[in-house]
């Protein structure tokens, strides 16, 4: 059994879901092995989380390094402050490192059709998915765009899907070809010039 960092029963789950889930997918990891690699029964296991769903929700909240839901859910207050494309190439940084971690977690998940059904009902359930995102973005865009800041002739649901899909899309070609991990300093260059194409099709 492998050694783990955190001490509380709930932690070692976390961080042994996060090993099984990167080995296997989450499509294919199920709730029994995740619970053998953290030491523990599988019935210890469904009385910190519901469902493999939510255990999954768990691990990217609180394993996937990426401070992506703290940028989406500070936007509101961003609103007529910082520059329009400031903004962006925060939500696009923190976008890349969470699609980059995250992509090959759930990439399995679209070959099993009934694993996925059931994901995305899980997910409807806890109120959450990978629409949350794009919400918020659209929700920031439409705002900036009624303070006068953003072209209004622009969707802003587009817009976030063009800025979004672009770091998925980064995230998707760096796992496909396997080639060596981006420095910090290479994250803030893309993400800087995603948000400047978008946000030259967007400012007035």
């Amino acid at each position: 059994m492998p050694s783990h960092r955190s001490s509380t029963t709930r932690e070692r789950m976390l961080d042994a879901a996060l090993e099984v889930m990167r080995s296997r997918g989450v499509a294919r990891a199920t709730t029994k092995e995740i619970a053998r690699e953290a030491g523990f029964s599988e019935a210890a296991l469904y009385k910190h989380f519901d469902d493999k769903t939510a255990l999954f929700v768990a691990v990217l909240v609180e394993r996937v390094p990426s401070r992506l839901g703290e940028v989406l859910d500070r936007l509101p207050e961003r609103v007529g402050t910082a520059a329009v494309e400031d903004v962006l190439a925060e939500v696009a940084g923190e976008a890349l490192a969470f699609y980059r971690e995250t992509f090959p977690l759930g990439a399995s998940l679209f070959s099993e059709p009934t694993v996925f059904a059931a994901h995305r009902a899980a997910l409807d359930r806890l109120g959450t998915g990978p629409h949350v995102a794009v919400d918020a973005v659209a929700s920031y865009l439409a705002a900036e765009g009624d303070a006068g800041r953003v072209d209004a002739a622009v969707a802003p649901r587009a817009a976030a899907l063009l800025l979004l899909g672009a770091c998925q899309m980064t995230a998707f070609l760096e796992a496909f070809t396997d080639g060596p991990r981006p420095s910090p300093d290479d994250d803030a260059a893309t993400a800087a010039d995603l948000a400047r194409a978008a946000a030259r099709s967007l400012v007035r």
